[in-house]
């Protein structure tokens, strides 16, 4: 507890949505069950283990006292969640949260929602591959699979992408998205509420895509098993890209390695080769990197020329 709350301590909210502990990294003894996000002007402690009281209130008066060194007023919630169970407990344990929500990365804005559901609208874990997105993205056509709240196509267009195409089961998050373009002031997307695998004639119809990004649950019944259904859509996602195309493939299931998806593309998807694991940010540094987040970048050779797979 005491590496949260030195923390806490030296914490500089801004403006900007981001994580300031990741004790789930297992770099803090004790700490493993802890996390701490800043959804401005709001402090959210994620716990996946129960808290007693003595901890809530220590970590409460950490908060009280930086916000008020800071000058700022204290708005913090709390989200307890089983590991491996859908179901959760989020309480509002001082200030208040606005309605709406909105909370900005690298000069965009998103709409969040801190006191419903275990995903807030944006993942914090992801802000590097939007980034790299943008700084690409001039004059592309990108498809954003699994597109959730579509921050990836908030991110595109923001750096000049020509169009993006975002393709979701969930209206709802899809909904988001859209509300999300409209606080940008962004327009060049399509919102697509499809399930992927029926859906691939239309997409090749809208393709081909300069770039594909997949960013798919690891574990969702009914949606998207990550050991079954990867090796399915990397069979055909070539026919989706246009030539020297990259794709941007995604995986968050900590007990699958960076290699499965290396080795399924390889098998499945031979045009394309490896380039390199895109970094995440500094704060979700892992005990093992491969426990983290992995986003892995590859490019679809040009016709003619063998694929290799990159280090």
């Amino acid at each position: 507890m005491q590496a949260l709350l030195d923390a806490i301590a030296q914490a500089q909210p801004g403006q900007e949505a981001e994580r300031f502990f990741h004790g789930r990294g297992g770099l803090y003894p004790g700490c493993e069950h802890l996390s701490l996000d800043w959804y401005a002007p709001v402090w959210l402690l994620t716990s996946f283990a129960p808290l007693d009281e003595a901890a809530l209130a220590a970590v409460g008066q950490a908060l009280a006292a930086r916000m008020q060194a800071l000058g700022q007023p204290l708005n913090w919630v709390v989200q307890w969640r089983q590991s491996g169970a859908a179901r959760s407990e989020t309480r509002l344990i001082a200030g208040q949260v606005p309605e709406p929500h909105t909370v900005q990365e690298q000069g965009a804005r998103y709409l969040v929602h801190v006191l419903r559901g275990q995903n807030h609208g944006l993942f914090l874990d992801m802000a590097c591959g939007r980034q790299w997105l943008r700084e690409q993205a001039a004059g592309q056509r990108v498809l954003n699979l699994f597109a959730y709240t579509c921050a990836f196509s908030v991110a595109a267009l923001h750096g000049g992408a020509r169009e993006v195409v975002n393709l979701d089961m969930a209206a709802g998050a899809l909904a988001i998205g859209q509300h999300n373009h409209q606080l940008n002031g962004l327009s060049g997307a399509r919102f697509l509420a499809h399930d992927l695998f029926s859906t691939w004639g239309k997409l090749k119809r809208l393709g081909p895509f300069d770039t594909v990004v997949a960013d798919p649950p690891s574990y969702q019944k009914g949606s998207f098993v990550a050991p079954k259904d990867y090796p399915r859509l990397l069979r055909r996602l070539p026919e989706l890209l246009a030539p020297g195309g990259q794709a941007l493939l995604c995986l968050n299931a900590p007990e699958i390695p960076s290699a499965f998806l290396i080795e399924q593309v390889a098998a499945q998807a031979p045009a394309l080769r490896f380039v390199r694991r895109l970094a995440n940010p500094p704060v979700f540094a892992d005990v093992d990197p491969e426990r983290a987040l992995k986003v892995l970048l590859f490019t679809l050779e040009a016709a003619g020329q063998p694929a290799q797979q990159g280090a």
